[in-house]
């Protein structure tokens, strides 16, 4: 019996490690490719894996053509500013629909459940229709926009007050604290984790939304990475190297967040019971 677990084990081990070295695969390939010439990244032989002459050139043409410090700080800022703003009004609303009684409330949680049904797609014009009467285009504002509100965080964070009970609001209110107080004080520290998730989430959207990004911000001193990348790409030849270079450096800062909070990332996961 102690033979059949150990077996089971290892046999257990050997498809993960498998199931690992399928996802890490294209990630390798493209740190490779970065290093290569073009005519190596394109040749049909399928045992050129390593570069014969390692082109560290690649990442300086693609650093000298495309001002990535800008690039940076666009999409961190952008990042940033989403998650503020949706844990921030999320949680709030959150709050409203889970623990106060005002008329209408279940008709307009109704509502936010089907603008999470709806294709995000269909909100496109409407909200650049908007930021144009505002004036706001090409701007960090214009790329925080879609992300004031999100539907999918009032929804998240719904469950967890809804998970909290009841006596703690009433405890509260005998100690003399009004609505505001009790949910800053008493009940936002204790869905924690479920912050922790939507922060999470919205930092891993928000590095990875391209459309809105590239309608919205025809300025090249609003970009970001993603709609960087997407216009490094010409319509009739494609530079391999030099694309595998930029994304890269595109993605070396989410990977050192990841390292550095993988513990939040995982926690965060596992409690929202959520997939990225």
């Amino acid at each position: 019996m102690a033979k059949h677990k150990q077996l089971n084990r290892i046999l257990a081990h050997l498809v993960l490690l498998l199931g690992a070295a399928a996802m890490i695969l294209p990630f390798v390939w493209m740190v490779l490719t970065s290093f290569k010439s073009v005519t190596e990244s394109t040749s049909m032989n399928p045992f050129i894996f390593f570069p014969k002459t390692w082109r560290v050139e690649n990442y300086l043409e693609v650093w000298r053509q495309n001002n990535f410090l800008m690039l940076y700080w666009n999409t961190f800022a952008m990042m940033t500013l989403r998650v503020l703003c949706a844990v921030m009004f999320s949680a709030m609303a959150a709050y409203a629909f889970a623990r106060l009684r005002f008329p209408g409330r279940d008709f307009c949680f109704s509502l936010v459940l089907f603008q999470m049904m709806v294709p995000t797609q269909i909100f496109i014009i409407p909200q650049y229709l908007m930021v144009d009467a505002l004036g706001m285009r090409n701007t960090i504002f214009a790329l925080l926009f879609p992300g004031l509100v999100s539907a999918f965080g009032t929804f998240l964070l719904r469950q967890f007050f809804m998970g909290l009970p009841k006596e703690l609001e009433e405890a509260a209110k005998i100690d003399g604290c009004n609505i505001g107080q009790t949910f800053a004080r008493i009940m936002l520290p204790l869905v924690r984790s479920g912050l922790v998730a939507l922060g999470i989430f919205t930092a891993l959207f928000s590095f990875k939304d391209l459309m809105w990004p590239m309608i919205v911000n025809t300025s090249s001193d609003a970009a970001t990475l993603s709609s960087a990348l997407a216009k490094i790409q010409s319509a009739f030849a494609v530079d391999y190297p030099e694309l595998m270079a930029a994304s890269v450096l595109a993605i070396w800062p989410m990977l050192l967040i990841y390292i550095l909070f993988q513990r939040q990332f995982i926690e965060g996961i596992a409690t929202s019971g959520g997939k990225l």
